[in-house]
């Protein structure tokens, strides 16, 4: 029997070594145009989704309905302000949210759990309202003269903020996909219901808490829809 050959081993050894230099420089040629990650890009693109979507959105206010007649006289009162500070506050919270949920494994129902804080507040507004108006007014404060049309139209001019932070969700790295999709919607929804609300000229807290509402947690709906197969990467 020949005794094993001493350098048998060598060229494996070699050829080893050759592979494991081409695959560093390999990964050295990936790596060398890398930049980091500005620290708040995350925030700032959906902030771009968003600010885009939402003046698209009032630009279709105008064209589609008209802004109301009487803005001036209107901004005098309570009501105006608190349709602005709730449908504000909801898309506030919810790109607040959506911003950590744009983020790989990582969960924001803690976050979600803020977006019942506005909502408390206003239904806390609107029953306070109608246990004080009579009870031949509470009808009207609840359904006004557009309440078969307001969801719809909060839909409508959802449209433009939810195609932008669709976009901007998109480019990110979110893993919980209906859920970022859904939390969006609200967004886009608070931010459509903020423009519509320069025609509306409803004005009790029961109406707003009611179609408002309904407005915004259908297009959350629809971006969940939207979220789990349009945000897949």
């Amino acid at each position: 029997m020949r005794p094993p050959d001493p350098n048998a081993a060598a060229p494996p050894r070699a050829a080893l070594a050759g592979a494991t230099a081409s695959v560093e420089r390999t990964i050295a040629g990936l790596v060398a145009d890398l930049r980091p990650v500005a620290r708040h890009a995350a925030v700032r693109r959906l902030l771009a989704g968003a600010g885009v979507g939402v003046v698209a959105s009032i630009i279709l206010v105008d064209l589609v309905l008209g802004y109301r007649p009487d803005m001036v006289g209107a901004a005098l009162t309570a009501m105006f302000w608190i349709k602005f500070a709730y449908t504000l506050a909801l898309a506030g919270l919810a790109l607040w949210t959506v911003d950590r949920l744009a983020r790989p494994g990582v969960s924001a129902m803690s976050r979600s759990f803020w977006l019942l804080a506005p909502v408390a507040v206003l239904t806390i507004l609107a029953i306070w309202q109608l246990a004080d108006a009579p009870a031949t007014d509470r009808r009207h404060m609840l359904m006004g003269v557009s309440a078969a049309a307001c969801p719809w139209r909060i839909v409508g001019f959802a449209l433009p903020p939810l195609a932008g932070l669709l976009w901007a969700v998109r480019g990110l790295a979110p893993t919980h996909l209906a859920h970022a999709g859904a939390i969006a919607g609200i967004a886009a929804g608070g931010l459509g219901a903020a423009a519509y609300a320069l025609n509306c000229q409803e004005a009790t807290g029961p109406f707003v808490a009611a179609w408002y509402s309904l407005g915004v947690l259908a297009v959350g709906g629809l971006g969940a829809t939207l979220g789990a197969r349009v945000l897949r990467w």
